[in-house]
């Protein structure tokens, strides 16, 4: 039936958005319907690319009439046939596209989830844009006021960090969600991030950053209270006496267990540097103190 074909709907809504001497105004409400059951008919198909192409216009057709909610929706329609074209590119466009459709309509929760959705789709192919969609995800929800709403992508953030190997950009995801969840009254959260932040700088090495993030951590009064306040403090300690079974034991811990498998996974392999050395540079450090003790 010639209606039902794609190919001929696509035809017939191009030349109705084209204004020419007989047509001086884009007729974009019979366009867009016309463009929808096209990016249905090639999705049903299995013609990716040109459903796509016609979810694009669907989206912009949308727009045209004033209506973002379905503009946005077709948007991510796109988004979700450009992952499975393995367009990275589009993926990260189209649902930051998405995104700002939303928040046109006043409405940063889906906003955000169209940006998180993309992150998800983007973490093992494109880590760096997956990162700046859930930052921005994060910052949506951070200026909405719902902070609680973000954990998981503050979280998420984290571990693509750690699949990286940049332990304190990951660390600095951690103490954000410790931030947010300050606000939030959420202290167990908060706790665990902080230990959670603790652990990942002493896995990637930088114990000097470890023992600065607990004592910053430690001038909040619900963190130095905890259980979690007390397993880094065991911890650093080990660290500094060069006593790899105590951080091995610590490590493997009822409070380190109830953090997210990523850490638990990082500080079951603690120690991963020479601890003996730190033990000896800080008696190095002691010595040279007091030669140069002029008192």
């Amino acid at each position: 039936m010639a209606s039902s074909d794609p190919h001929k709907l696509m035809a017939k809504a191009d030349k109705l958005t084209k204004l020419s001497l007989t047509r001086w105004s884009a007729d974009w409400k019979s366009a867009t319907q016309l463009y929808e059951q096209a990016a249905n008919g090639y999705r049903v198909a299995k013609d990716y690319e040109k459903a796509k192409i016609a979810f694009e216009k669907a989206s912009k057709g949308q727009e045209m009439l004033s209506s973002p909610w379905d503009a946005a929706k077709h948007m991510e329609s796109a988004a979700g046939l450009a992952k499975e074209l393995s367009n990275w590119t589009e993926v990260a466009d189209f649902y930051r596209k998405a995104s700002e459709l939303y928040t046109e309509c006043g409405r940063p929760q889906p906003a955000s989830d169209a940006l998180a959705k993309g992150a998800r789709v983007l973490e093992d192919a494109a880590p760096d844009n997956a990162i700046q969609l859930y930052t921005d995800a994060c910052e949506i929800l951070e200026e909405d006021g719902k902070e609680q709403m973000a954990f998981d992508l503050y979280r998420a953030a984290a571990n693509i960090y750690i699949k990286l190997e940049k332990y304190t950009d990951a660390a600095a995801f951690l103490l954000r969600l410790g931030l947010a969840a300050d606000k939030c009254n959420a202290t167990n959260s908060q706790c665990k991030a902080y230990l959670s932040a603790i652990v990942v700088y002493l896995y990637g090495h930088d114990f000097k950053q470890a023992e600065k993030c607990y004592n910053d951590c430690s001038q909040i009064d619900a963190f130095l209270r905890s259980d979690q306040s007390r397993c880094a403090s065991k911890l650093l300690s080990a660290y500094t006496e060069g006593d790899v079974e105590e951080i091995k034991r610590v490590a493997k811990s009822s409070t380190i267990s109830n953090l997210d498998n990523t850490i638990i996974k990082l500080a079951r392999k603690l120690p991963t540097g020479e601890v003996t050395a730190l033990k000896t540079e800080d008696g190095k450090d002691e010595e040279l103190l007091d030669e140069n003790d002029l008192t």
